[in-house]
């Protein structure tokens, strides 16, 4: 084991090298060395990257390369482990740098979810030696019921999502649109917006051609829903798995109903029952392709009986499963809200007017200020303006909460925030 630990501790390091010239990442793991970290987030969104970003800090900060390691538990020479090998995997470490006992180490242990218990060697190694733990995970329940239970306290999450705007620009070298915004500066950053929603935000397919784009987008749902869903979950009925995956993107800023969804496959021949579909759903959030927001209500009930919107993690998913070919920026604009929103940590849900006109976002942030946004790609249309604008004053009506109105025009300047601001 200890020839192949130098082997892969020396591979890391070249390829930590090479990520210094990628696009660096907004995302900042916690910054606490009393806590272990942990960075969760969907295959390929840039988990990994985000582990290479804080050791090469470290690096530039002095850190002997001898007390940082950095384990990727999904490469095959080190599969399958349990968790005893696992821990000898980390000892040996210190055994090939024995002066590191004495020092503080920096521990990097990537889709660390792979290895069964894994949290017993986590906490050993919390416990009993002077380290930075930091961890990745593709599977948000898997990592939290170890976390909540065996590490309860000790840890702090980051979640990895693909690109934001301001991070495709910069993957694409564009310019950023400088006040005063005229005609063009406008015209400019709405072409960006546009290709942006259309690509998407993962990072290795910014510059890739359009048949390599959509089959490398395809074939990240497809080994998401092998590894992080069937094979996780031994799941049977995978062509009702995948149905039910690409259903969800290309119907993503929608509202989903599992009883219609159900009553339409069971027409096609499907032998299913209601509560598979409900697992199903689960494994797929879980796995991060999809994300759920309920009812805004004060009533439990309602908010477990009617039916959640779905948004997708990434809109070039949406692009790379969709038959059609345009008509498709409204989704785009309403889903990229709501990832933001979901950057910026806040409680997301919809709202249903007693008239029955439909709220796109009520958010709650975390000194629990609420907010209205509805979310249109213009107000040109008089029908469209007079329609959006009426939702959002019953709403601000009936619920005491202030709200606004985010457009394509807005977004592409202002993102999320308010103009103002």
């Amino acid at each position: 084991m200890k020839e192949l630990l130098s082997t892969l501790l020396d591979e890391s390091f070249d390829t930590i090298k090479q990520a210094r010239k990628c696009v660096p990442r907004s995302i900042r793991l916690p910054q606490t060395d009393l806590m272990i970290k942990v960075a969760i987030g969907m295959r390929r969104a840039g988990k990994t990257y985000t582990l290479y970003q804080r050791i090469n800090e470290l690096l530039d900060q002095g850190i002997d390369r001898e007390q940082i390691l950095f384990i990727d538990f999904e490469d095959d020479r080190l599969l399958p482990m349990n968790v005893k090998e696992m821990g000898q995997l980390l000892d040996e470490f210190y055994s090939i740098y024995p002066m590191n006992h004495q020092k503080k180490c920096y521990l990097f242990l990537d889709e660390v979810q792979n290895i069964e218990n894994w949290h017993q060697v986590v906490r050993r190694y919390y416990k009993s030696k002077n380290v930075e733990l930091t961890i990745t995970g593709s599977s948000a329940k898997l990592l939290s019921k170890e976390i909540n239970t065996s590490l309860r306290g000790r840890s702090l999450s980051v979640e990895v999502l693909p690109f934001s705007f301001d991070e495709f620009r910069i993957a694409k070298s564009l310019p950023v649109p400088k006040p005063p915004f005229g005609r063009q500066a406008y015209d400019i950053a709405n072409k960006q917006l546009i290709d942006f929603f259309s690509l998407g935000g993962f990072p290795a397919v910014q510059h890739m051609q359009l048949h390599d784009w959509r089959e490398t987008l395809q074939g990240y749902v497809d080994t998401v829903i092998l590894k992080d869903i069937i094979e996780r979950h031994n799941i049977s009925n995978i062509a009702l798995l995948n149905y039910l995956t690409k259903t969800l993107l290309v119907n993503a800023a929608t509202l989903f109903s599992v009883n219609k969804f159900y009553n339409t496959i069971k027409s096609q021949g499907y032998k299913v029952s209601r509560e598979t579909i409900y697992n199903y759903l689960d494994y797929i959030e879980d796995a991060f392709l999809i994300f759920s927001v309920p009812v805004y209500s004060e009533s439990i009930k309602a908010q477990q009986t009617l039916s959640n919107k779905i948004y997708a993690i990434d809109n070039g998913l949406i692009n790379a499963f969709s038959l059609k070919i345009k008509d498709l920026n409204h989704k785009f604009l309403e889903n990229q809200v709501y990832l933001d929103l979901r950057r910026q940590g806040k409680q997301i849900f919809y709202y249903h007017t007693k008239k029955g006109y439909e709220v796109d976002f009520i958010t709650v942030d975390k000194s629990g200020e609420r907010e209205i946004l509805q979310v249109t790609w213009d107000m040109n249309d008089k029908d469209t303006a007079e329609r959006e604008q009426r939702a959002l004053e019953h709403a601000e009506n009936e619920l005491g909460i202030k709200g606004r109105i985010i457009t394509s025009r807005d977004y592409a300047v202002h993102q999320i925030s308010h103009p103002r601001d």
